[in-house]
Formats: C-alpha cells, sequence, structure tokens
C-alpha cells in the first residue's frame, strides 16, 4: 500500500524515529499508525531520536582479538550512564561491534566521517567508468551519486550489514538498544590492526630512502 508522507511525520512527531524508520514502520503495518508505533518500540526505535541531543559521556574501551592474535580491534563506545555500561546488553553491543569491525573493515564510522577529496575522489572514478556510455553528463553525476550509496554501505560502520545478520544494520542495532535502555548509544572511535600489515611497505620505503641517500652522496 502507499504510505503518504503527512503519515510518516505523524509517526515522527509522535514516536521520536527516524522518518525511514517511521515509513518502514507503517509499511509493516499496512499504515496502522498504533501497530507502527509499537512495531518501533519493539525494535526500540522509539524516541531515538529525541535522545540525539544528550551527552554520552561513559561507556567502555573494549577490544576483540580475532584468529589466534593475528588480528584486533579496539573501540570506544559511549553511554550516558555508568549503570548502562556495565550492563550485559551494552556489553554485548560492544563485542558486536568489535566483531564487526574485524570482519567487515570499516574505514570511518559513519559518511559524514569521509573526507570530501576522497568522495570526489571515488565519483570521478564512477563517472570515468561510464564515460563511453553516451549519456549525458548531469545523468552520470546522477548515477555516480547513487553509485556513492554502496560505497558508503562497504566502508562506513554505521551503514554496514551487521556479519551476523546481514539485513540489520549497524545503526539500528544502536537504536534498537538505545530504545531499550533509554540512553543515547555511539561509536566514538575504533582502531583496526592486523599483524604485519605496512611491513613491507615500511621495508620498501626504508629501501628507496637509503637508495636515494647513496644516490646523493654520489652527486656530491
Amino acid at each position: 500500500m502507499s504510505i503518504s508522507a503527512k503519515d510518516v511525520k505523524d509517526l515522527r512527531e509522535k514516536s521520536g524515529a527516524g522518518m525511514m524508520d517511521c515509513k518502514k514502520a507503517l509499511t509493516e503495518t499496512n499504515g496502522d499508525m498504533e501497530a507502527a508505533t509499537t512495531w518501533l518500540r519493539e525494535k526500540g526505535m522509539a524516541s531515538a531520536e529525541k535522545r540525539a541531543g544528550k551527552v554520552a559521556s561513559e561507556g567502555a574501551v573494549t577490544s576483540y582479538i580475532h584468529m589466534g592474535g593475528k588480528m584486533g580491534v579496539l573501540a570506544e563506545i559511549n553511554c550516558e550512564t555508568d549503570f548502562v555500561a556495565k550492563g550485559e546488553k551494552f556489553q554485548s553491543l560492544c563485542k558486536d561491534i568489535c566483531l564487526q569491525i574485524c570482519s567487515a573493515a570499516p574505514r570511518w564510522i559513519s559518511r559524514e566521517e569521509v573526507p570530501a577529496d576522497v568522495i570526489e575522489a571515488e565519483k570521478q572514478i564512477y563517472i570515468t567508468q561510464m564515460a563511453d556510455s553516451g549519456k549525458p553528463e548531469n545523468i552520470l553525476e546522477k548515477i555516480a551519486e547513487g553509485k556513492l550509496g554502496k560505497f558508503f554501505e562497504d566502508n562506513c560502520l554505521l551503514e554496514q550489514g551487521f556479519v551476523k545478520e546481514p539485513k540489520t544494520k549497524i545503526e539500528d542495532l544502536l537504536k534498537e538498544l538505545s530504545g531499550k535502555v533509554g540512553e543515547k548509544l555511539t561509536v566514538r572511535r575504533f582502531e583496526r590492526f592486523v599483524l604485519g600489515e605496512g611491513i613491507e611497505k615500511e621495508v620498501v620505503d626504508f629501501a628507496d630512502e637509503v637508495a636515494q641517500a647513496v644516490q646523493d652522496s654520489k652527486g656530491n
């Protein structure tokens, strides 16, 4: 059935959930406002947006080690109170997010963190790939913008599908638990470590520096 923009707006004002979450809730419940509100509450999405302005300064620095010590993740995940931070559900979420980072190797937390030059470079790659398609430049721009969505999904933690349940995004996991515990939850920062990563490049760079130094000394 068709869901009107007014219904979505009304549900958002009533529940405090995001626009896309409200639209999904109405779709899942055939436009029934009360059922959609219940659906959002069950998913932990209701009132999540209303907590967006609060400060999440508690939480945990958590870690995950994989493959017998060959790969590891260190992440800071925040909530509003020490009580929630020590809870089993929050600790379980921390482990799941570390597992996600370890498995899916995101480069940023959200698309807002992606540098503008990286976005522009990606867009130009897509446009170049379609250069022989014969499509007008403005159409190529729109197609490239659409392809960037997939780039964000692959590289931004919050937009990635959860490795244990690919249809659920990491952002949804945060919203769901946020609704259950009644606090704002955020991923503040993370680092992913792979044993030996970058060593070969460092050796090559050092060798190049030595070679250049030798060449310079000969010139003198």
